[in-house]
């Protein structure tokens, strides 16, 4: 019964993760469900490919890679399988029950180390070497390991910045290639930027849950995540009350319907509020510069690293991302790593930097990108300060020792930010419930 109810939450978990990038309908060029994995055909080995992307965008780039792997090698043919993100976990989880899982799945890489604990994916580590380890992230490669066994290869990510209107920053007598670096700062360019009209904004400066949510905040304010994966909790701390204190401050200079009102209209790029010059600066997945770019024909922006808290605490981001690996169960590993490894190398990655503008986990190709001829002028300025970002962005794995701890820490962060609850006895009591969570899994 305690294994059913784990893989019924980490389904969820992987539902409700925020990752990096969003697919669409499209048909599929093989039925979705249980493969009957590697299988023999005119003497190659066939493995069956799951993901998600079938939008009209990524279902090509990622088909051409798959042509491109098939065509250079004649001992392994791949065939691509595209499973509704609603659906593609789930199922996953059932066709690994039922002893017929995919070859090769694209998943969530926060939860890799809570998989690799329940035994549904294969370990790799006997195949990777140091080169293919050496081609990531030092962040990616540390949430696709559990103690000491690889269990995937990292293939995309992406990372929070900031967005701003540089001809708003001009108007306002501000310097558009200085943005602010700490959260003072942040609060006084505001002050410049805002546009009041009796006790309504027609413009906001700066709000800090426009774009991103509480969970940047709190780690931009740490420097680390408020759970440590030996299970050390860091929500009533000084860090922690000083972010809470600061959002409900601009949040009662703004308004809170004022602010729901606002966040609202991101739902339509038609309406955006960046877009429209109604939000002057914003923290922002650094992916929202696709929406910019076809959205937008003239609209002078810059982007940066966020702001810190204080000098010295550091720029820390937060980002998350997606990993190519073996279910438990797959017939032959061995060739299913093939694939994983040719899918991150070094061409595959560009490829898909390029095509996607998604910010990849080869850092090499990573870097390359920045200077492609694919992308526009503010392409290559937003793709370099993701790049940079990276020496600042942090992953929050979900921990082996509190894999629900969001789901706990949430409600009450919700409850502070909603007025509901003040902020002194709130985190004293998310500090309680997620050290008994912890205390309770151990």
């Amino acid at each position: 019964m305690k294994k059913i109810f784990f893989l019924v939450f980490l389904s969820t978990v992987i539902l409700g993760a925020c990752g990096g990038f969003t697919t669409g309908d499209s048909d599929t060029s093989s039925d979705s469900g249980g493969s009957e994995g590697a299988e023999a055909q005119d003497e190659k080995i066939v493995l069956d490919f799951w993901t998600f992307w079938g939008s009209e965008q990524r279902r090509p780039v990622i088909d051409q890679i798959i042509t491109d792997f098939n065509e250079s090698q004649d001992e392994i043919e791949v065939r691509h399988t595209y499973t509704p993100w609603g659906d593609i976990w789930t199922k996953n989880l059932a066709a690994i029950a039922a002893g017929d899982p995919p070859d090769v799945i694209i998943n969530d890489i926060m939860t890799v180390k809570l998989r690799a604990e329940e035994g549904q994916i294969e370990p790799i580590t006997e195949y990777v070497d140091e080169e293919v380890t050496g081609r990531f992230y030092d962040q990616m490669m540390d949430a696709s390991t559990h103690e000491d066994e690889v269990y995937a290869l990292p293939f995309n990510t992406d990372t929070q910045i900031l967005f701003y209107n540089k001809d708003l920053f001009e108007e306002a007598g501000l310097d558009p290639e200085q943005p602010p670096e700490t959260w003072e700062e942040l609060d006084e360019y505001a002050g410049q930027l805002d546009v009041q009209e009796g006790d309504t904004y027609e413009r906001i400066g700066f709000y800090p849950l426009i774009g991103a949510g509480t969970d940047v905040w709190i780690l931009n304010a740490l420097g680390e995540n408020y759970l440590q994966e030996d299970g050390e909790v860091l929500v009533d701390t000084e860090p922690v009350h000083e972010a809470f204190n600061w959002i409900l401050d601009s949040q009662e200079k703004y308004g809170q319907s004022q602010i729901t009102s606002v966040n609202s209209q991101f739902e339509n790029a038609q309406q955006d509020p960046f877009m429209a010059g109604d939000v002057a600066m914003m923290v922002q997945n650094a992916n929202y510069y696709v929406q910019l770019r076809d959205f937008t024909e003239d609209l002078n922006f810059g982007v940066a690293p966020i702001p810190e808290r204080e000098p010295g605490n550091g720029n820390t981001s937060w980002g998350g991302g997606f990993v190519a690996e073996v279910p438990m169960g797959a017939s032959n590993p061995e060739a299913s790593y093939e694939f994983i490894e040719y899918l991150t190398n070094y061409d595959a990655q560009l490829y898909w930097a390029e095509q996607n503008f998604d910010l990849v986990a080869h850092e090499e190709a990573g870097v390359s990108a920045t200077e492609s001829g694919e992308f526009t002028d503010a392409g290559r300025e937003v793709y370099t300060q993701m790049i940079e970002n990276m020496d600042n962005t942090l992953l929050t794995p979900q921990p082996v020792i509190a894999p629900d701890y969001a789901g706990t820490a949430n409600p009450i962060f919700e409850s502070i930010v909603s007025g509901n609850t003040d902020v002194e006895s709130g985190l004293e009591n998310a500090q309680s419930e997620l050290e008994q969570l912890v205390e309770d899994n151990r």
